[in-house]
């Protein structure tokens, strides 16, 4: 309930930490978007709502908005750099009997040809989406993306993602209609993207089926 709190109430403390702790609080968010983006098990930890607030203390003076940026930016790559790296060391030792029941060679070739193809834009798209930032990265190291084409679309998802929203907190965080209704924000920006690709995963799977099955 602690960690629910938090999320939806990340302003709160976030406010808090600074006014108590200062210039520490750049340790926590570092620490809380690596780890977001980083470790495979940890999806649910706040993002979008963590960068929006974070812009709008900014935007008070609490912070500063280009080094929280410029370190924000270098959390998310290397959080993500982390995943692929875990995805891609892992995932052959997982799968590396052929004849396993956790091996699937030809799903196995699918994930690697399509990560290849079409992986760049689900990286950065990925990035707007909550839990599917998370997995994204893991993902595209066990299916052996290479490490050139990843670390661009990273860098560029990344930069767009925390520029994008920090930026928007900024200069929209200090609304009154804004602050008034901020949980509810927050449970859109949690909510929204959940459903898309719910229903983009819906709409695929309806598309699969084959015709009067």
């Amino acid at each position: 309930m602690l960690l629910v709190d938090f999320i939806l109430h990340v302003d709160r403390y976030l406010e808090t930490f600074v006014t108590n702790y200062g210039a520490w609080v750049y340790a926590l968010l570092f620490l809380i978007i690596f780890i977001e983006t980083g470790v495979v098990v940890m999806p649910f930890l706040p993002g979008d709502s963590l960068l929006f607030v974070v812009g709008a203390l900014c935007g008070l003076g609490l912070m500063s908005y280009p080094f929280s940026v410029a370190l924000l930016i270098a959390a998310a790559v290397l959080g993500n750099q982390s995943n692929y790296t875990i995805g891609r060391h892992f995932g052959p030792k997982v799968f590396q009997w052929e004849e396993s029941r956790f091996f699937n060679k030809r799903a196995f070739e699918q994930a690697h040809a399509f990560y290849e193809k079409y992986g760049g834009i689900t990286i950065v798209l990925a990035r707007f989406m909550p839990f599917l930032r998370t997995f994204a990265p893991f993902v595209a190291g066990v299916a052996q993306m290479t490490r050139r084409k990843f670390s661009f679309y990273d860098v560029t998802g990344g930069t767009l993602w925390v520029g994008g929203i920090v930026t928007a907190g900024y200069f929209f965080g200090s609304i009154p209609w804004v602050k008034e209704n901020l949980d509810k924000i927050i449970w859109a920006m949690i909510l929204v993207p959940g459903v898309i690709v719910l229903a983009g995963a819906w709409q695929a799977r309806r598309n699969a089926r084959p015709v009067g099955g």
